[in-house]
């Protein structure tokens, strides 16, 4: 592997773990900063968001902004944001990563019933272990009766909203194809998934009356988890992903999907005291993982022998 290959490969890295501290920051800046939702998700992707505009506006065709199936993808990834931020508000930053590294098997199946793609050898097996992997990490124990979930009902609420938000990341990724295919220029999508993001976000949040108070009450610790939410993953992730897609490409990249449970596993230890408390929890763990590896993996070699 040549240096810059290298390179490249750890930015991709680079930019999985960023989103795999994603659930514990904004979990963290929800339950312990107590900071209102909708101000959150706003105010955290302006940063990015002004850069964008300055960097962008003056070097692409602004009359690609009229495109319809731009406005279509901002309806998805908005939808998207705020069901994954109030996921981590309602269950563990864990169950929330989990459920994200489920969405490969959701994207094959929306691509088969939408689209009439071709369902990618061994996706229903590998669907199969991930979720058994998935049951293992959510129990306390395995026993003659079956598995016991460790579920409270807030974590079934933030769960439905894990997977609610990985429906619209899979719809997201399937119009993102469209775009691509429409040629219009990645920096243009990150533009206006960003206004979209914010600029409903923060109606929202006045509409909705959130309590700003809280944000003049907020300590070191919660402004540099901030800095880290809004510095780290929505702009330094997004950049780095972007910059690996570029040079690596979209299979190459989304093989190392996995790794952010590696990051959330870590991140939640260190941050939030969340962690796996049993050997069945690991074990599932490691299922999951090996399941979601292989499988993107495969897939990114086309599939195999047919």
């Amino acid at each position: 592997m040549s240096r810059k290959r290298t390179w490249f490969m750890l930015a991709a890295l680079g930019a999985h773990m960023g989103w795999g501290a994603y659930p514990v920051f904004a979990r963290y800046l929800q339950t312990v900063s107590r900071l209102p939702t909708l101000s959150l998700l706003g105010v955290a992707n302006l940063l990015a968001m002004g850069i964008m505009l300055v960097v962008t506006l003056p070097r692409v065709d602004r009359k690609a902004f009229r495109h319809p199936l731009l406005w279509i993808m901002a309806l998805v990834v908005v939808s998207r944001s705020i069901t994954n931020i109030l996921a981590a508000r309602f269950t563990l930053a864990i169950y929330v990563q989990l459920i994200t590294l489920l969405t490969p098997f959701i994207v094959a199946l929306l691509s088969a019933t939408l689209f009439r793609d071709v369902i990618p050898p061994h996706t229903g097996k590998a669907m199969t272990l991930a979720l058994v992997g998935a049951l293992m990490m959510m129990s306390h124990r395995l026993g003659a009766s079956g598995v016991h979930l460790a579920l409270t009902s807030s974590d079934l609420l933030g769960i439905g909203l894990a997977l609610t938000s990985s429906l619209f990341l899979a719809l997201y990724m399937l119009v993102i194809r469209r775009t691509a295919r429409q040629e219009i220029q990645g920096e243009v999508v990150f533009v206006v998934q960003l206004v979209a993001i914010v600029s409903v976000s923060l109606s929202l949040s006045w509409l909705t009356g959130e309590d700003w108070s809280r944000w003049r009450e907020l300590g070191r610790t919660d402004w540099l988890v901030f800095a880290a939410y809004s510095g780290g993953v929505f702009l330094g992730a997004n950049v780095l992903q972007i910059t690996a897609l570029r040079h690596l490409g979209a299979p190459l990249v989304s093989s190392l999907l996995s790794t952010r449970l590696v990051a959330t596993l870590i991140f939640a230890a260190l941050l939030l005291g969340e962690r796996l408390t049993t050997i069945w929890q690991g074990i599932g763990a490691g299922v999951v993982l090996i399941t979601v590896t292989w499988y993107l993996w495969f897939s990114a070699r086309g599939g195999g022998e047919r």
